[in-house]
């Protein structure tokens, strides 16, 4: 009888496939392919979680984000990240004013709907330290009082690769915060050329502003609908037994592998996996999670929370082939 009615109803489904749809489309007609970009932003904005996208300049990280918003839309702030940028300059800060003699509040652009902060390693540690209340908490403390974030809240973070000049490395503490990682690739030679198309017909002209396709009460309903998709306990049992194995891998993993493992995934790991499973079965139309849901997200989920010593550079391994393995050690329900 609880199973029962924790699963959405079809009105709902029905209600969720439409707005899921719709944004969508209106994200095909902007950004040329890129359809793990966009199945991962949808995840993030139905679940409240957060984004951090990896890739080399151009690779339209800042217009997804913003096609994201109009879409729904929600306020949207980009934050363009350099050495100099301070926390006041994301948060807010106090400003006094001379004809009242008192200070006023002046809430910093982190107060939206969608932030996008473009190149955020390329910022110094204290700056990225400023997003950790805002992104946890969900409110910023400014003088000693909360100012809460309007909901729903997604940040969508951008890093080029770390091996490039003049970047800093995000800490574990930030890179935990996030609930997916994405890496982005180059178009293909087919996409390239519709990406050229597509900007002398006009449709990245500034003037040309599409409407909006779906509320943010939308947006809210279908976060009700995704938090009731049915999970077997079974699943939920999966999925920690595959963040258990990243952090006993001479245990599970081949000596190979496992001796270039210093840390493994946190609890965030293991509800930021069943959080997106939960919004992946929505995407696909289902009121309830498939193993191959929580597959589909574990190179996403995992990539940026394993930990792997220096000696996995000089031999080559990437953290997704020891989620491959970590996924080929644990046996499927």
């Amino acid at each position: 009888m609880t199973t029962a009615r924790t699963r959405p109803d079809t009105p709902a489904m029905d209600d969720a496939n439409r707005v899921v749809d719709a944004i969508s489309r209106a994200f095909a007609a902007k950004v040329v392919g890129q359809d793990y970009l966009r199945e991962s932003l949808l995840i993030g904005l139905l679940t409240g979680g957060h984004i951090l996208l990896e890739g080399v300049p151009g690779l339209a990280k800042t217009m997804a984000a913003r096609t994201i918003a109009q879409a729904i839309s929600g306020g949207f702030r980009r934050i363009q990240c350099t050495p100099d940028l301070l926390p006041s300059d994301i948060v807010g800060t106090q400003i006094y004013d001379s004809s009242t003699h008192s200070f006023t509040t002046q809430l910093g652009p982190v107060h939206s709907n969608i932030v996008l902060l473009d190149e955020i390693n390329r910022s110094s540690a204290k700056t990225q330290s400023a997003m950790l209340e805002a992104m946890e908490e969900r409110q910023t403390t400014i003088a000693g009082v909360n100012y809460p974030i309007p909901e729903p809240f997604l940040v969508i973070a951008t890093q080029n690769p770390v091996d490039q000049e003049g970047t800093y490395p995000l800490s574990e503490a930030q890179t935990d915060r996030f609930m997916l990682k994405e890496v982005l690739r180059y178009p293909s030679p087919d996409e390239e050329a519709e990406m050229i198309f597509r900007s002398e017909a006009g449709v990245y002209d500034a003037a040309v502003k599409p409407s909006p396709v779906a509320s943010l009460e939308d947006i809210r309903r279908v976060q009700h609908t995704v938090r009731t998709v049915h999970m077997d306990p079974a699943l939920v049992r999966y999925v920690s037994q595959l963040v258990h194995v990243t952090r006993e891998p001479r245990r599970f993993l081949p000596q190979q592998l496992a001796r270039l493992v210093e840390y493994g995934a946190s609890p965030r790991a293991t509800i930021a996996f069943c959080r997106a499973a939960k919004a992946q079965a929505v995407l696909s139309g289902r009121s309830h999670v498939l193993p191959d849901d929580i597959r589909t997200l574990a190179h996403r989920v995992l990539r940026h929370r394993l930990i792997l010593g220096f000696e996995a550079v000089n031999v080559d391994v990437t953290p997704e082939a020891v989620i491959d393995a970590v996924l080929h050690a644990v046996r499927v329900p």
